[in-house]
């Protein structure tokens, strides 16, 4: 702790000054800082010094600001700003008044069900949100969870996230994820996708409603033998008072095969929606494999058959005859009364109409992605800006339906259209700060909210990662107007220099290195063998001669012993 708290009172790149040490980890430290430029509460992530020369360290530092700053959801840790290319590399995040999942869970034990599905439909929500930005994050768990004060959960560290079409932070040691969350196959090191994250969800909401891990061992590699292998104990058997359906949607999230399980997290947070409408909700099991239909279809002819041969039993007399048909048509009646009962209170498909209470939206904040948000809670969302002196922009004036009226809606089909009109604040304004963000998300802020003709410009930028806004024109704080054109320019991450790799077959060792380094390569594994070529000189290289390849890229190559000499008494041909 010392060590960093000598940064305290310290401003980062004379905009950031740091107020105090929030938290240290593995591989960073957690800092409060003041923003004096956007006049803001921040948080700063910074890698620690014995890491920050670990070039896995930063890759995932990057990797987690990329991740971050391509998503913009309520329940997910906002990122500001990211330096990575001087001593001090950094995170510039959303500071959040509130302590980690497990924390929580520690000091309270196992959650009421209630509230145990509230927070698992918060990180839903992000997940949902992640997903359909092809991001999946690979390492949900309570730590990785922030609760705030009001209730809000906020997901975080998306540090070994998988990105789409992007080098992946590679699965070792720390990139891994905790054992005790990670899904059957990346404890196996199989191809994940979201499916993953809704395994581990359903570790997390197993969890919370029993105070338990689903499976606990001595060492991490017997806990990941587990996650594979075993199954795990019924959340009911620990807990009595969880719902049946809420057993259900934490075993089919923990299926061990991803083909079993919810195949988005929105399927899983549509089963938690009506558990939350309906306690005594039973619902049908996910369709299952063609293979065990069969089985299924032979087990039933058996059946068939022994039922057959029990009422052949019982002809003996016309008397047993005529009782076993009254009997038969009488139980017939019975299963069919009861199989309708169930199918019209449990059926899922059915309990997907019910009546909606429209939420008050007005004075609530409109934000990009809101409409896929709301999706999810089946709105069918439009949007109308317009502008409002009186309103600061963003900010929503006006809905249709009001808030309270009711709606019939059904799940998947039928949702509950909604109108809300968002204000667009003054005809001329401040142009907000939008360096540092997803160009995607500031494109579609600065048209849809602000009324701008954004246009961009992508060039090369060390210091900032691709697809990051790292300046405007005109400049943040600048007054523009509605039909303004607002250029952002865009990096295009580091530039990646490439060299000509020489030929070095018949040059000594030294001149070989020397020409390497002169060439800016570097040196990799040198070797030597006997052959016929003059002893000292370099007979093979693993980059072809006049190849193109990057700066800095590793030559090995093989030097010449000389000819293998017999010994002297070896016998002459």
């Amino acid at each position: 702790m010392e060590s960093y708290e000598r940064l305290v009172g310290q401003t980062l790149d004379g905009r950031y000054k740091i107020e105090r040490v929030v938290g240290i980890g593995g591989m960073a430290v957690v800092f409060r800082a003041s923003d004096i430029v956007a006049h803001r509460t921040v948080a700063i992530k910074m890698l620690k010094e014995e890491t920050a020369r670990d070039e896995a360290a930063v890759r995932r530092f990057i990797n987690e600001s990329k991740a971050v700053a391509m998503l913009s959801h309520p329940n997910i840790v906002s990122i500001y700003d990211v330096s990575v290319s001087g001593e001090s590399k950094y995170i510039v995040m959303e500071f959040i008044e509130g302590i980690t999942l497990k924390s929580y869970m520690k000091n309270k034990g196992p959650l009421p069900w209630e509230e145990a599905v509230g927070y698992c439909k918060q990180v839903l929500r992000a997940l949902i949100h992640a997903h359909g930005r092809g991001i999946v994050h690979r390492d949900i768990k309570p730590q990785n969870i922030m609760l705030l004060n009001n209730g809000v959960i906020k997901v975080a560290d998306f540090g070994i996230a998988k990105l789409p079409n992007a080098e992946t932070v590679t699965m070792t040691d720390h990139a891994i994820g905790t054992v005790y969350y990670i899904s059957p196959e990346q404890a196996s090191g199989l191809e994940i996708d979201a499916r993953s994250d809704i395994y581990s969800t359903g570790v997390l909401l197993y969890e919370m409603a029993t105070g338990r891990l689903p499976f606990n061992a001595e060492s991490p590699v017997s806990v990941a033998l587990m996650q594979i292998q075993d199954t795990p104990t019924p959340p009911s058997e620990i807990n009595p008072e969880i719902p049946h359906g809420l057993e259900q949607i934490i075993l089919t999230a923990m299926e061990k095969s991803p083909k079993k399980r919810f195949q988005t997290a929105e399927q899983m947070f549509r089963w938690l929606d009506a558990l939350e409408r309906n306690s005594s909700i039973v619902f049908k099991p996910l369709s299952t494999p063609i293979e065990q239909r069969t089985s299924g279809n032979t087990s039933g002819k058996k059946q068939q058959k022994e039922r057959r041969a029990d009422r052949n039993y019982l002809g003996a007399s016309m008397l047993p005859i005529i009782l076993g048909v009254s009997f038969a048509f009488l139980f017939a009646c019975i299963i069919s009364a009861y199989y309708l009962w169930t199918e019209v209170l449990f059926n899922e498909e059915l309990n997907k109409t019910y009546i909606l209470t429209v939420d008050n939206f007005v004075g609530t904040e409109y934000y990009i992605g809101m409409e896929d948000a709301l999706a999810v809670r089946d709105y069918a969302v439009t949007i109308e800006f317009v502008y409002d002196a009186e309103t600061p922009a963003g900010t929503v004036i006006a809905q249709e339906p009001k808030a309270n009226d009711k709606r019939r809606v059904e799940t998947g089909k039928t949702p509950c259209k909604l109108e809300l009109t968002v204000s667009r604040g003054t005809e001329t304004f401040q142009l907000p700060d939008c360096l540092m963000q997803d160009y995607r998300t500031v494109e579609d802020s600065l048209s849809k909210v602000y009324g701008v003709v954004p246009v961009i410009v992508e060039d090369y930028n060390v210091a900032v990662s691709s697809g990051l806004v790292y300046r405007t024109e005109p400049a943040s704080g600048s007054t523009v107007k509605m039909g303004d054109t607002v250029t952002l320019y865009v990096s295009r991450g580091t530039e990646i220099e490439t060299k000509m790799v020489p030929d070095f077959y018949g040059l000594s060792e030294l001149d070989a290195r020397i020409q390497i380094e002169k060439n800016d390569l570097t040196v990799g594994s040198v070797s030597y063998e006997y052959s016929n070529e003059r002893a000292g000189t370099v007979i093979r290289q693993s980059r072809r001669a006049f190849d193109s390849v990057p700066e800095g890229t590793a030559i090995d190559f093989v030097v010449s012993l000389g000819p293998e000499t017999a010994p002297e008494d070896a016998p002459q041909p």
